[in-house]
């Protein structure tokens, strides 16, 4: 697991130029690729020094620190797949192909929950592909433990996810105009490729991505820099589950791209993760404020006239 994230970490930071590139929904920002690259940096830092060797409770490290430091819609879905994953492993202290599938179906659960407006043809449709083939396969070796089912399990999610990558580029318009994949999608293809790889003992597949849509080094650098205005608000909360759902509520009528995602249990109820982008980022603030004491807050221009400001942070800090 600990060669996982780090392999993941490589392959992201690759290809973080190329995601950011054909990073066109829901924000043309070109930052998806930067955003599970750090996302990932975060968890495979958290568990280096880790010396469990309970599966569920390394990932459950990694998932925490994913979540308290994750970046954009992409990287905050990462972080919830993470924690999602960790859940079926609980002390458990070897993959399998039925723990695999477990997991997977638990993180398509909590990733498509997460959100408010889950749409079809990004990262979420990829993890959902690769847990139905996951499902499938390990379903067809129930009783079989060995690492030959765990092969057979991996690569059959691999390829499931692989697929819907593919056919993200029909399924959303902004997509289909730019003739691109999705990036989020392309992303979570390569860090369950590593997964497969860390498990298997085998090297990445680099051909795995010849032939996407938007993603040949010759092809053009897509994402315009994006019309679209506005802030991303991120940040942790401790709320009861009813304060969250109340917080959600608000934030819906307020903006989109809302994500909210336990990390950990706290006396209050839940200490909880929050992503959404508003177009003025002062009424989200006050409602915000008025619901608890939020920390970690950062907010961040999804778009500026001036192209050297996009993307860049307008405010960092804890408690502001």
């Amino acid at each position: 697991m600990k060669r996982w994230l780090s392999n993941a970490e490589e392959s992201l930071g690759n290809h973080s130029d190329r995601l950011n590139a054909i990073n066109i929904f829901p924000v043309a920002d070109g930052d998806t690729g930067t955003n599970l690259y750090l996302t990932v940096c975060a968890a495979a830092r958290a568990v280096h020094d880790a010396e469990t060797t309970d599966l569920g409770e390394l990932l459950a490290i990694a998932g925490r620190a994913a979540m308290e430091d994750a970046r954009g819609n992409s990287g905050t879905l990462i972080a919830v797949f993470l924690s999602a994953v960790a859940e079926p492993l609980k002390g458990t202290t070897r993959l399998t192909s039925r723990l695999l599938a477990a997991a997977m179906h638990r993180a398509q659960i909590r990733s498509w929950s997460a959100l408010s407006d889950p749409v079809p043809g990004t990262m979420l449709s990829v993890l959902e592909a690769a847990a139905h083939g996951a499902a499938k396969t390990a379903g067809e070796h129930e009783t079989d433990e060995s690492n030959h089912a765990l092969a057979l399990t991996l690569q059959a999610a691999v390829e499931c996810a692989l697929a819907a990558v593919v056919d993200t580029e029909s399924q959303l318009g902004a997509l289909t105009e730019a003739r691109v994949v999705d990036a989020g999608g392309v992303g979570f293809l390569l860090i369950l490729d590593a997964l497969r790889a860390a498990s298997l003992g085998e090297e990445l597949q680099d051909e795995l991505l010849d032939g996407l849509h938007g993603y040949d080094i010759q092809a053009p650098h897509i994402h315009g820099g994006a019309d679209t205005d506005g802030v991303e608000i991120m940040f942790t909360m401790n709320l009861s589950p009813l304060d969250a759902a109340t917080l959600r509520l608000h934030l819906d009528e307020l903006g989109d791209s809302v994500i909210m995602s336990a990390v950990t249990e706290v006396e209050e109820g839940y200490r909880w993760r929050v992503h959404v982008h508003v177009v003025d980022p002062e009424p989200a603030l006050k409602l915000i404020h008025e619901a608890g004491n939020p920390d970690n807050i950062s907010l961040t221009q999804l778009s500026s006239s001036d192209d050297d400001a996009a993307g860049e942070p307008v405010l960092e800090g804890h408690g502001q």
